[in-house]
């Protein structure tokens, strides 16, 4: 009998419970539930918000006061009888117009302008003083972002298999970016058409382990222009970097970071295109050092060759000789002061193969192609990357033949001050 009662008891209970429920509620009720509590409305009106585009429109200059001795390896040559003599100019070196746009949750647009040449009131040759420049389209890239782990970057954009050669020109450490780090690809008569280091193509980018494991593998145009034919490879560019500290999502890499966070960034990669190669190792290190500030240390060393075979279809023997290229900046930020000195080394080490040289001996190819640079200078961060100055010395040290074909080994120098004015 008290099972059968137990059982009555329960299908009279779940009974009410089921008119209760199916009941209109009434509306002098002192617990309604017809509107849904506070946190449910707040997470139902921001699932319903309509996501709205966004644009950020910014710039960046950058302007020096200089000198240079005509000898200077870049844009000068060591076997001038006047190598030593200095030439002065003022020039904007940079004028980019930055473009940037939020399209969807998940799609983003860049685009990018530059300069076509530097403005410093050289003559043309008409013999007018050239200040007025055409600006030229610079980068104009799409990224879709799929997941952390999966995104893809499609058209103009900056390429390199190494830290230096992705680094944004607002951070930089130095005067300038390195020479030898993506000496290839600056401009479209170069041996991969690039310009200023962009190529049009495709970037698969993605991070893993907690996002301290970067991967970036890239499919460009590349050269388009062989003899023989009229098809050309595919470039492709690959990279791997762990931070082992702070995370890094950045598309563009820093060149210091002024003090701000812990990175330790180890870095590999890859650049390939028909016989052409390019592999490399690159380092960054920006931290606290003492009460005073932080030290800032990057390098990297990459091997390069265009092949040895000039019957190849697809050859760069004739324009990427085999080479090492060494570089290193090391610097210090006093976080009162916000002043940074810092020293730079770079070496462009050539170890030519016969079919690279011209029918030159390999040795005289390397000896007098091979190059070094050292420099140092001192940043005054006064208002961080928006608004500072770089007083810097460069030298370049060449081996030539002098008129009487004796070898003759100098040092020439480029002494720069450098304002920069940068707002995104």
């Amino acid at each position: 009998m008290k099972t059968l009662h137990s059982l009555l008891i329960g299908i009279g209970v779940l009974t009410t419970s089921l008119v209760m429920a199916e009941s209109p509620l009434k509306k002098n009720s002192k617990q309604s539930y017809q509107n849904p509590p506070k946190e449910v409305l707040m997470d139902t009106i921001k699932k319903e918000e309509i996501f709205k585009p966004s644009i950020h429109v910014g710039g960046i200059i950058h302007m020096y006061a200089g000198m240079q001795q005509k000898g200077y390896a870049f844009g000068g040559s060591p076997a001038a009888t006047d190598a030593s003599d200095w030439e002065t100019d003022f020039t904007v070196y940079r004028g980019r117009v930055l473009i940037g746009a939020q399209l969807s949750k998940q799609g983003n647009f860049f685009m990018e302008t530059e300069l076509t040449t530097s403005v410093n009131g050289a003559n043309d040759g008409t013999g007018n003083k050239s200040t007025r420049i055409t600006p030229m389209i610079l980068d104009a890239q799409y990224e879709h972002v799929f997941s952390d782990k999966f995104s893809v970057i499609g058209g103009l954009q900056l390429v390199s298999h190494n830290r230096n050669g992705i680094q944004g020109a607002a951070s930089l450490m130095a005067n300038d970016f390195t020479y030898y780090q993506y000496p290839y690809n600056l401009h479209p008569d170069s041996p991969l058409q690039n310009n200023l280091g962009r190529d049009l193509g495709v970037n698969f980018r993605g991070f893993f382990a907690d996002e301290k494991l970067e991967y970036r593998l890239g499919f460009f145009s590349g050269r388009t222009s062989f003899a023989g034919t009229d098809e050309s490879p595919i470039r492709t560019v690959g990279r791997l970097v762990y931070n082992v500290f702070d995370k890094d999502k950045s598309f563009y890499y820093s060149g210091t970071n002024l003090g701000k966070g812990k990175t330790l960034s180890i870095g590999a990669g890859i650049d390939t295109q028909g016989d052409y190669k390019a592999i490399g190792a690159d380092v960054f290190l920006d931290m606290p050092a003492g009460d005073l500030g932080s030290i800032t240390l990057n390098g990297a060393y990459s091997y390069l060759t265009g092949g040895n075979d000039l019957t190849s279809e697809y050859t760069f023997a004739d324009k990427i000789p085999t080479q090492g290229t060494q570089y290193l900046e090391l610097g210090y930020y006093f976080k009162e002061s916000k002043l940074q000195p810092w020293l730079r080394y770079e070496r462009q080490d050539m170890n030519s193969e016969d079919q690279q040289t011209g029918g030159l001996s390999t040795s005289d190819f390397d000896k007098y192609n091979s190059t070094t640079v050292l420099g140092g200078g001192l940043n005054y961060w006064f208002n961080g990357y928006n608004t500072n100055l770089r007083l810097s010395y460069t030298s370049t040290t060449k081996t030539f033949q002098d008129v009487s074909l004796n070898d003759q080994t100098k040092t020439y120098g480029q002494l720069w001050l450098q304002v920069q004015l940068f707002i995104f």
